[in-house]
């Protein structure tokens, strides 16, 4: 198979991640006998410094030509002032690409249970959470918003809208998700209070009837963000809005450690796949050789999964991954007492070493 991948380094430690991951892929791609291809690209800070714009048309128009993209990182205090920021560049490939739905694994390898925020009996077997946010609806894009003087007051006013297509589609691809994983899906709302929610509810077991094989069951977000805490393995794929789903991914995300350890993949209809990992920029390590590489690696495999569909190469990344963990290397940000941090470049090497053996 052809890869045809677009890289967007961007900002902070976004090149060393970047030069990490690519280096695993092109050993996976060569074990599997897979042709790669990779063009670079500007985006956020480093594409304002270039080109006074934080997204490049060239750099659409790339992403929208290759099959997959993979993102470093994008920001930093360099661009803090400026009326457009480096952001600005992210929140437009998203739209540009049409990406309607993040996943975020929030995955603990047994290996680091120790570095985990919840007690050892809980997690001693490791974490593994999907959660499917929508991403391009609810109450973030919902008309009519703004700020506005009411009865003397200064009023500020969002509004919640899902319409059923949009519920239909995010759904749709959890219920996928699900099947390949342990096929149990929680779909999270609010139905006691929201209409909205009420909706999305009935539009979720209305897909339900499609895929008879995965469970399904519903939680309140409240009650779902204190599960996640009690016990996070109680859930394989969790589905839920915009709002709620960037609380709750953030939550599942913490609570394993370390985001450096943590990828995630944003999808559209059909089309080109964004796979990043959700540490961002680090302005503060950039150009030390600190930077965890893990989660960008582990970001490329999730683009084999998701977007070409091969799930031995994925795989294959992941158990580097854990070999090279359950062999005790670790970078600053996982080292417990008494270890010896390594720096990002040795280990994005031992992962490609056991890929080679």
């Amino acid at each position: 198979m052809k890869l045809n991948i677009a890289l967007l380094p961007g900002d902070g430690i976004g090149p060393e991640i970047t030069k990490q991951a690519v280096a695993v892929l092109e050993t996976v791609a060569q074990k599997f006998g897979h042709e790669l291809h990779c063009t670079e690209h500007l985006i956020g800070g480093c594409a304002i410094d270039a080109t006074g714009h934080p997204l490049p048309q060239d750099t659409v128009d790339a992403c929208k030509a290759a099959d997959a993209v993979f993102l470093g990182a994008v920001g930093g205090p360099k661009w803090d002032n400026l009326e457009v920021r480096p952001e600005v560049g992210l929140l437009g490939i998203r739209k540009a690409l049409g990406l309607f739905a993040n996943l975020r694994p929030a995955k603990l390898f047994p290996e680091l249970a120790g570095a985990c925020f919840l007690r050892p009996d809980i997690v001693q077997d490791g974490i593994d959470v999907m959660v499917v946010r929508e991403l391009t609806g609810g109450i973030y894009f919902g008309e009519p918003q703004g700020q506005e003087v009411r009865d003397g007051l200064r009023t500020g006013y969002n509004t919640m809208v899902y319409n059923e297509d949009e519920v239909r589609r995010i759904a749709r691809l959890a219920f996928e998700t699900a099947m390949k994983r342990d096929k149990r899906l929680c779909s999270v709302d609010k139905a006691n209070v929201l209409e909205v929610s009420r909706l999305w509810r009935t539009v979720v077991e209305e897909v339900a009837t499609e895929y008879p094989e995965v469970e399904l069951s519903h939680l309140y977000v409240d009650n779902a963000a204190m599960q996640l805490v009690r016990d996070p393995n109680q859930f394989d794929v969790i589905v839920t809005g915009n709002l709620f789903g960037d609380i709750l991914s953030d939550e599942a995300a913490v609570i394993t450690g370390s985001i450096g350890m943590l990828p995630s993949a944003s999808l559209s209809s059909g089309g080109v796949g964004l796979y990043e990992p959700i540490h961002g920029s680090a302005p503060d390590i950039a150009g030390q050789d600190k930077a965890n590489p893990l989660a960008s690696i582990l970001s490329m495999a999730m683009m084999l999964r998701y977007s070409f569909n091969l799930e031995d190469e994925a795989q294959v990344i992941e158990d580097a991954v854990q070999r090279v963990l359950r062999a005790g290397h670790r970078t600053g940000d996982i080292a417990a007492a008494g270890d010896f941090p390594l720096g990002g470049s040795k280990m994005g090497q031992l992962v490609v070493d056991e890929l080679s053996n």
